[in-house]
């Protein structure tokens, strides 16, 4: 027989990054003193703006925001977005964040309040703790055995655990044995086992063993040999959000809901008898309210249904921080015949604190297109970016932003390596900005269909009749 050779496929397995509309901002960029450096993590400019996004965040980070709102009203591109992202990422990953587009509520197969309801409920997490016993110490042997006469006998085995100051070892049944064959588990490892539920945690490797090899994977974590006895107890901590909680207690939904998505619409008993769990489990000490942040963009797309509910919601004794964000002047409130600043009811905009975001400069919108440069990976000449500037300034610095893949993938075609100025000319003439859309619109008017602006003459002709 000649020799079989087995043909493996090897794939490069490359990370997929979406560079989203703000994947460059990395918090609020303010210093101690929470005073906004001029650029930094990402954010540039709109200093008053991110400062009062600092307090806003001092106050969350005591717990004494709760039934708060906050309105940030601006102009289109004046980073209203962006300082809602940097205030999620400077809460870090503890603090629940849910965002919201006014426009979903509608969009979703549930009523409307249904839907704020359960975005409120995702905002607020509940902190539990428990207490759990582990036993936690350096692996110094593992012995599996199996008999030789019965291929079908369950194996046994024997594991040694040292720390500092004891070693001991412990019988291993087929669980264990299968858990520790799963975790790639050998002698030189700290391991951490839950003896509730049997769940075993590589910790590390033990700087004692560093030497034992002379390669080491760049993901090895070295620990030190723990100290004390081996049985100790430990809390752990579990944040889950009280939509989390209302889902799995939910009999039509159960926990797999939590997954697929679809979770429906929850009765009001539930909601109720979670309240109360939770009151009671805040009253022994088991566990914590963390008010996080709803961030509403567009929210004069709301209807009045919508703000009388954010009106009751936010008296409520668990409410998160909400955040709205809105780029309307004084305008109709929809649902009504009635108009208000940013379409927002007045009683609602009492109990906001508003936070106005202003136009960026010539220099800022330089540094947001360098910034952004760097997020796309496009190398840009000075005259470049000079021109897109400029474009920014006169356009807008959306439409500026727009440009940079698209002028990249042309000065690519060329065979270039920077993007310059004859890209980024062609790219404007490829691409219309709003301004220049409206101008062919007026010029070319009357070849399109229902044109609702009117020539002089239809003017004259109107005030005729």
């Amino acid at each position: 027989m000649g020799d079989v050779k087995v043909h493996e496929e090897v794939k490069d397995l490359t990370r997929i990054e979406r560079i989203g509309a703000h994947s460059h901002i990395r918090g609020l960029g303010l210093d101690d003193a929470l005073e906004a450096r001029n650029v930094s993590e990402g954010m540039v400019g709109q200093c008053n703006a991110r400062k009062s996004a600092g307090i806003i965040l001092k106050l969350i980070q005591a717990g004494k925001i709760a039934g708060r709102g906050v309105l940030l009203a601006g102009q289109p591109g004046t980073g209203k977005t962006a300082i809602a992202m940097g205030l999620a990422q400077a809460l870090g990953d503890e603090t629940p964040f849910t965002m919201l587009a006014a426009s979903e509520i509608f969009s979703l197969e549930m009523s409307k309040t249904e839907a704020l309801t359960q975005a409120f409920r995702r905002s607020i997490g509940v902190r539990i703790k428990e207490e759990t016993e582990i036993i936690e110490g350096e692996v110094v042997e593992i012995q599996i055995e199996r008999s030789a006469d019965d291929a079908a006998a369950p194996k046994v085995g024997k594991l040694t655990l040292k720390t500092t100051e004891m070693e001991a070892m412990y019988d291993l049944g087929q669980k264990m044995i299968d858990a520790i064959t799963k975790e790639k588990i050998s002698s030189g490892d700290v391991i951490a086992i839950d003896t509730a539920s049997g769940k075993i945690s590589k910790l590390g490797r033990s700087f004692a063993r560093s030497h034992d090899y002379d390669a080491m994977g760049p993901m090895t974590r070295f620990v030190q040999c723990p100290a004390g006895e081996l049985q100790k107890r430990k809390e752990v901590v579990h944040t889950v959000s009280l939509h989390e909680i209302d889902v799995i207690n939910s009999r039509t939904q159960g926990f797999l809901a939590l997954f697929a998505g679809d979770t429906g619409e929850i009765r009001q008993e539930v909601r109720e008898q979670i309240d109360g769990k939770v009151s009671e489990w805040r009253g022994e000490g088991k566990a914590d309210i963390v008010p996080g942040v709803l961030f509403i963009d567009e929210v004069h797309m709301l209807d009045i249904e919508c703000f009388s509910f954010l009106n009751r919601a936010l008296e409520s004794d668990l409410a998160p921080i909400l955040i709205l964000a809105t780029n309307r002047g004084i305008t109709t409130i929809r649902g009504t015949n009635y108009k208000s600043p940013h379409g927002v009811p007045i009683d609602l905009l009492d109990r906001l604190m508003i936070v106005a975001t202003i136009p960026y400069s010539e220099k800022e919108i330089s540094q947001i297109l360098r910034i952004r440069c760097e997020e796309e990976d496009v190398e840009i000449t000075d005259e470049g970016r000079d021109l897109l500037t400029k474009i920014g300034l006169e356009a807008s610095l959306r439409y500026a932003i727009h440009m940079i893949t698209v002028a990249n993938l042309v000065c690519l075609k060329r065979k270039g390596t920077e993007v310059d100025v004859e890209d980024i000319k062609k790219t404007y003439s490829l691409f219309v900005d709003v301004k220049r859309s409206t101008e062919f619109l007026t010029a070319y008017q009357n070849e399109f269909m229902f044109s609702e602006a009117l020539d002089d003459e239809d003017d004259e002709n109107m005030e005729d009749s």
